[in-house]
């Protein structure tokens, strides 16, 4: 077995982890759909995409929770655009902890969006 021949096994072995783990649903399967001998890295550059901008976009989270008078808001909106990156990609348990992320921005429970900041960068470094 070549080294791209192995290299391809290997990520199919590790995304179909992710899959029954429940980190990654269907939606990952369309992504690699849409992936072609014209765009042979296309998966690859939308997930580093996708982790430039989460990396930014729990950084502002993180920095609108630690303020004196939380702008919920704000941080329902960095939330917002978070899940819907998580849903596009078909990070299944991420777009998850989002929704419940949301419903403490809603209720304007800083412990409880603390929290659930705390498990989506948990949850982000599995992916």
């Amino acid at each position: 077995m070549d080294a791209v021949t192995q290299w391809q096994k290997q990520w199919f072995d590790y995304t179909q982890s992710l899959r029954r783990e429940g980190f990654l649903d269907d939606q990952f399967a369309q992504l690699k759909k849409l992936q072609d001998e014209s765009s042979p890295d296309f998966v690859v550059e939308v997930v580093s995409l996708f982790f430039q901008d989460s990396e930014k976009l729990l950084s502002n989270m993180g920095r609108a929770l630690e303020q004196n008078v939380v702008n919920f808001k704000q941080v329902d909106a960095y939330v917002h655009q978070f899940k819907g990156s998580s849903a596009w990609i078909g990070a299944l348990r991420l777009k998850n902890v989002c929704i419940n992320f949301r419903n403490s921005c809603e209720a304007q429970n800083l412990e409880g969006s603390t929290i659930k900041l705390e498990i989506s960068q948990q949850v982000l470094c599995l992916c």
